[in-house]
């Protein structure tokens, strides 16, 4: 194994970019209707979602179930609130039969007053999973903070008949802490969505070519003077310090200036390209710039730490039906080029939520979406097929 650092300068995702996608014909995502069938789960909301992956990056099976972490909350008569009480719920899914197995983590256990999105990694020879996840805030606080800590936790997993069940959870442990000269350490006592800073969101990544691991994670770039500073930030592994040791590294995309929230980055690797991708909505571009649909949105290189080359062009790979501009969210393409994602504010007929408070609840999906398959030909990506919005393919 190669443990020397890498030397790489931070790729750039650009207003230049961003700018010809109105010159793109995109493929959209399947559209949501009353008729589309979506699993739900009594009296949650749920919204992230990542899958259980073997180290390469391979999506775990058990005879035929999947595993899936989604963070979940309550229905509220405001969905915006969810994220102040967010859990990570366990789920299998087979075909069209999604089945709800309660919290991953023991009550208390998290090192923060909720918990954010991450990612997984099972080991077939142990049975163990290992979790990435965001703490946010910190546990037992008074008032809710947003405070962003990466932590990683192994236990182990039993599934029988597409239930899931974990124990032996080892004491959750910081993966790595900003740096505070390349990322905002992100210690902020208030913040709304959308404009806080990051440091969340780790991916597991192994790369096949220096069998080494590697962790993704949305970050804000220190050395800014914009508001608008998103970042996709990486961490290796550190195997001479220990198995949970990492040592964080330059960013790998920059979008300064451009975009606030390079969300749920993650890579997979196909045809010796690195392809790596993230979610960001349209009201996180800067105000004095180019702006980019709610979408999926990727780069491509030949080296995991670049040059990224924005796939298309631009970046952008699937966004939402041009009537539904705000109908889904929080994509994750898994290695065979499936995408996940979950319905947001559904129904609209393009009229914009913040004019129609009446509709916050209503309106709100709160499940997962039918799964899409993107295909990709070097730099280029787009929907393979429209499916058909009536039925459901879980």
């Amino acid at each position: 194994m190669n443990t020397a650092a890498p030397n790489y300068s931070t790729s750039v995702w650009t207003r230049d970019h961003v700018a010809a996608v109105t010159n793109q014909r995109a493929t959209s995502v399947p559209l949501i209707t009353r008729n589309t069938q979506l699993p739900r789960f009594d009296g949650l909301d749920v919204w992230d979602s990542w899958p259980l992956q073997l180290t390469d990056g391979a999506t775990a099976d058990f005879d035929g179930w999947t595993v899936w972490m989604m963070l979940a909350a309550p229905i509220l008569s405001n969905p915006g609130a969810r994220h102040d009480i967010a859990r990570i719920r366990l789920i299998t899914q087979r075909g069209s039969e999604w089945r709800d197995c309660g919290d991953l983590l023991p009550d208390g256990f998290s090192p923060g007053s909720r918990e954010w999105a991450g990612s997984a990694i099972f080991d077939v020879l142990t049975q163990q999973i290992t979790l990435f996840f965001t703490a946010t805030g910190r546990r037992g606080e008074d008032e809710l903070t947003y405070e962003q800590r990466l932590f990683q936790s192994t236990g182990r997993l039993s599934i029988s008949d597409g239930y899931a069940t974990t124990t032996d959870w080892t004491t959750p442990v910081e993966s790595f802490v900003s740096d505070d000269v390349n990322y905002v350490r992100v210690n902020q006592a208030v913040g709304r969505p959308g404009h806080i800073k990051a440091f969340r969101d780790p991916a597991h990544f192994r790369d096949p070519k220096d069998n080494r691991d590697y962790l993704l994670f949305t970050g804000s770039l220190k050395n800014s003077d914009s508001d608008y500073n998103g970042a996709i930030g990486i961490a290796c592994s550190d195997p001479d310090a220990g198995p949970d040791k990492w040592t964080l590294l330059p960013p790998l995309i920059s979008s300064d200036q451009l975009n606030n929230e390079l969300e749920r980055p993650h890579v997979i690797f196909k045809d010796g390209q690195y392809y790596l991708f993230w979610s960001t909505q349209t009201y996180v571009f800067s105000p004095d710039g180019p702006k980019g649909p709610n979408g999926l949105y990727g780069m491509v290189s030949s080296d995991l730490f670049g040059p990224f080359r924005p796939l298309n062009g631009t970046g952008l790979i699937a966004q939402n039906p041009c009537t539904e501009p705000l109908q889904t969210y929080s994509w994750w393409v898994t290695s065979d080029l499936q995408v996940a994602s979950f319905v947001d504010y559904w129904g609209m007929g393009g009229a914009h939520i913040d004019d129609h408070p009446e509709r916050v609840r209503s309106h709100f999906g709160g499940a997962p979406t039918p799964f899409f398959n993107i295909a990709i030909d070097g730099d280029k990506a787009w929907v393979e097929t429209e499916m058909n919005v009536e039925a459901s393919h879980a």
